[in-house]
């Protein structure tokens, strides 16, 4: 269930990217790499935890919550289904 939860909030951020918000082709580029790492996680059979990955979700929370809260909370709910998952 976790995972679904988890691909369910990367489908809303990937919608929130697609409505073209003010980002820095950096900023843009840092979201769909951590996107990539995440569905490459989902992948995964067993969940082996890796901290790297919530790391840089939250990283990404601190990032964009002042001039994207939306993206910022999706980011959060990330978080959270990763925390679910045991990562």
């Amino acid at each position: 269930m976790p995972a679904r939860e988890l691909q369910e909030q990367l489908n809303t951020l990937r919608e929130q990217l697609e409505q073209n918000p003010p980002l820095s082709e950096a900023e843009r580029e840092d979201l769909h790499a951590l996107m990539a790492q995440i569905e490459s996680r989902i992948k995964q059979e067993e969940a082996v935890p890796d901290t790297n990955i919530a790391d840089g979700v939250n990283l990404a929370v601190e990032r964009f919550e002042l001039e994207h809260p939306a993206i910022a909370g999706t980011l959060r709910n990330i978080v959270n289904a990763l925390g679910s998952m045991g990562i």
